[in-house]
């Protein structure tokens, strides 16, 4: 069995577009309209995928205050500075448990948190 992709669903596609593709570096995969009142769309590789979809009929979304998916970056502080450029806070971090990880959390635009994972050889 293979992980295939994480369903977001969204408060506002443009932001959360944005940030995925910004942010996470992310290219959009697949993008769909079902209907006039929904937006699907598919963003990362064949291997590791982020499903965004948007719901005008939706207006309350429950976030998972303690699901976060982890993406793993070069260096902790690269990402940091990067996160302060774009006025993006740290959530919470940056964590070291062990000499061999390091990893913070941030918020994307839904309240998800987001981890970052830099692994020390």
């Amino acid at each position: 069995m293979k992980f295939c992709w994480v369903t977001i669903n969204v408060k506002d596609m443009e932001k959360s577009l944005h940030f995925y593709q910004e942010i996470i570096g992310f290219n959009v995969s697949r993008r769909m309209k079902p209907n006039s009142d929904m937006e699907i769309i598919f963003l990362g590789s064949m291997e590791t995928q982020i499903e965004l979809i948007h719901n005008t009929k939706i207006e309350n979304i429950a976030v998972g205050k303690d699901i976060s998916p982890g993406f793993v970056v070069d260096s902790i502080e690269r990402m940091s500075e990067i996160l302060k450029k774009k006025n993006i806070p740290i959530h919470s971090g940056p964590f070291q448990p062990n000499p061999n990880i390091k990893f913070m959390y941030i918020l994307d635009p839904n309240g998800i948190k987001i981890q970052f994972v830099e692994n020390i050889k």
